[in-house]
């Protein structure tokens, strides 16, 4: 029986590329959304990925969600903390609204989904997660203080929990990913896109191929001894 693994935010983007990437890999992938029941309907007819809609910022909608999956597909051994939003703003012109919920959704989610997870990856003594920050969370951004600093806490948090978990057979890492061309950063104005591949090393926008590529690696048995790490895939735009 193959190993589950879910991945949040996993019906979009960065998202989806890791979910089908792991399916291709032999996984059973539950693939979680927040609101667009039309892209994520057509991802699963695409796919074949199980795909299941809850608010990864709220704690009791999560712990109801991973039972489901858990009774649906089996015990959850790799977790993927994909999920992400973006309230920018300069500090002067950002209310509290925008602050909480980009703090709520990219790294309380990751307590929220990891608290769901570890019992019984702890009581299995395996476990794989990996948790995505950004590249934005190693260097600041402009206009991004929310987005930075909750991806910024995403590294610590990976850090700690993985020095609790690896004694039980559990890796906890990180990947940063730079810039990559999803539809997200395709609605960037050119002129401003081509200033951000200016400052690329390797001249180019990433590929969310690219990511899931780095996910399979470090959630697959190889991977085994490699825990508390930063995987930063920006193509040289930051390097430390």
């Amino acid at each position: 029986m193959s190993r589950v693994a879910l991945v949040t935010g996993g019906t979009r983007g960065i998202g989806a590329s890791i979910s089908t990437g792991l399916k291709e890999a032999g996984y059973t992938v539950a693939a979680a959304y927040a609101g667009n029941d039309e892209k994520a309907n057509a991802f699963k007819a695409e796919t074949g990925i199980a795909v299941y809609k809850f608010d990864v910022s709220d704690f009791d909608a999560v712990q109801a969600a991973v039972k489901q999956i858990e009774a649906d597909l089996g015990p959850i051994e790799i977790l993927v903390n994909n999920a992400g939003i973006t309230r920018d703003g300069t500090m002067h012109r950002m209310n509290a609204e925008q602050w909480q919920a980009v703090l709520d959704t990219n790294l309380g989610s990751c307590f929220n989904c990891c608290r769901a997870v570890i019992d019984g990856m702890r009581e299995r003594k395996f476990g794989r997660i990996v948790n995505i920050g950004s590249v934005n969370g190693q260097a600041g951004q402009y206009g991004q203080v929310n987005y930075a600093a909750a991806k910024s806490g995403i590294h610590g948090f990976t850090k700690a929990l993985a020095q609790e978990g690896a004694r039980v057979g559990i890796t906890v890492n990180a990947i940063a990913p730079g810039y990559i061309d999803t539809d997200m950063v395709r609605a960037v104005p050119a002129d401003v896109l081509d200033k951000i591949v200016a400052k690329i090393p390797v001249g180019r926008l990433g590929q969310a191929s690219e990511i899931a590529r780095g996910v399979k690696f470090l959630v697959s048995d190889e991977g085994g001894f490699i825990t508390g790490s930063t995987l930063s895939i920006n193509g040289g735009q930051h390097m430390y």
